[in-house]
């Protein structure tokens, strides 16, 4: 049994062509930390996250290499919040790209103890990439592998997953 037995086939995906206020939309619509991004042959690009939103959403000052270890003395509302957001909204998810080669993936054929141990190992969703094409093929998270494991064999555990 391969990672294939978990992967969602069909994940939501934003493509590296979209807007950081399409991605913002998405991750928000979706209640995700993290979603794959992928170019227009479908391969695998990296992942915007929440982090990088947050990110965007604070000074300049405090997110370069050597930057503001603390920002307790800067007065902000949630208009300015808004506004350093808004400024971003309309350039491309790439900007703020968790790259793939930060980002940990797992192959279709990666057997399932180690697609687990993965799993657990990041704590956060695993991008399914075909090693050879680096397309994206799916996503596992934690509640695919739950709700895997619990389909059968657990009595009343089956009508709670359909609900």
């Amino acid at each position: 049994m391969t990672a294939k037995l978990f992967m969602n086939p069909n994940p939501v995906v934003l493509r590296t062509s979209d807007t950081i206020e399409h991605g913002a939309r998405q991750i928000m619509a979706k209640q995700r930390r993290s979603l794959p991004v992928v170019d227009d042959e479908g391969r695998f690009k990296g992942m915007l996250t929440v982090s990088c939103l947050l990110y965007l959403c604070l000074p300049h000052a405090a997110t370069t290499d050597k930057g503001l270890t603390s920002v307790s003395f800067v007065q902000t509302s949630l208009d300015d919040l808004r506004e350093r957001l808004r400024e971003k909204m309309d350039k491309p998810v790439t900007i703020c790209l968790k790259e793939k080669e930060t980002v940990m993936v797992v192959h279709p054929d990666m057997p399932i103890l180690e697609t687990l141990l993965t799993l657990y190992q990041t704590k956060a969703n695993l991008p399914v990439v075909e090693k050879a094409s680096g397309k994206l093929v799916g996503m596992i998270s934690y509640y695919n592998v739950g709700a895997k494991i619990l389909e059968e064999g657990f009595d009343g555990f089956e009508a709670e997953l359909e609900h």
